[in-house]
């Protein structure tokens, strides 16, 4: 049954997530059917991946961390293009942190936690750290563009950011035959290795990543601007 709702809630929210940032990047009709495709060719791999049991290979290198590494590295790539970083740079700042709100539902973590099939420090940090991060968003949803609270959303956006990363590390160093296994809890971070649980790690984490380095990319370059408006109008005074 947790499989059941599971395979809902993470389909649903892939959807939304590529949906809403594809149709609010401004770039042409082609590219955004390309990038829709591209999109959806990687959740086909993952799912693949997932059900040919590649998730579980974890030597000489876990086969889940290039799974993680491969989207983030293509982000990286795409905005050497001037272009693109302007596409990137012009999505809403409030759709991003928004979006951020549907990690409340890590609270799936526990119970799978509860029913035996996550064990070691993965679950607690992952789920709390989730939820924590969507909780408040939702405050930061209605402030995203008063520059007086940037400070705090800055933090908030390197706090979701360290959860996923701090997550990503629980998982690699809870799975059993890691050669980076630190906690020997049975069974880790087993189920995240299996459809569908492995689409978390395999494109919402690296979505939400991507989500997180758009939104300090956008307080960095606001700042940038604020700082140049001061000083052009105290050379002006």
């Amino acid at each position: 049954m947790l499989d059941f709702i599971g395979t809902i809630i993470t389909a649903a929210l892939m959807t939304l997530v590529v949906n809403a940032l594809v149709i609010r990047l401004a770039i042409g009709r082609g590219a955004k059917l390309a990038l829709a495709g591209i999109a959806g060719l990687w959740i086909g791999l993952a799912a693949a991946g997932s059900a040919s049991g590649w998730m579980a290979i974890a030597r000489p290198v876990p086969v889940i961390g290039i799974f993680v590494a491969t989207p983030l590295v293509a982000a990286a790539i795409a905005t050497t293009s001037s272009a693109a970083r302007a596409a990137l740079l012009g999505l809403p700042t409030r759709l991003l942190i928004g979006l951020n709100m549907a990690r409340v539902l890590a609270v799936l973590f526990f119970l799978l936690w509860m029913e035996g099939r996550l064990a070691g420090p993965f679950p607690f940090s992952a789920g709390w750290g989730d939820i924590i991060t969507g909780v408040f968003a939702v405050p930061f949803l209605f402030v995203a563009i008063d520059t007086k609270h940037e400070g705090a959303i800055a933090a908030w956006n390197l706090f979701g950011t360290a959860d996923l990363v701090l997550a990503f590390f629980f998982g690699v160093t809870s799975a059993e035959g890691s050669p980076l296994q630190l906690f020997h809890s049975s069974p880790g971070s087993a189920a995240m290795q299996y459809l569908p649980w492995s689409f978390v790690p395999t494109v919402l984490v690296p979505l939400y990543l991507i989500m997180h380095a758009v939104v300090w990319a956008q307080l960095r370059t606001r700042r940038a601007g604020v700082r140049s408006a001061i000083g052009a109008a105290r050379r002006m005074a």
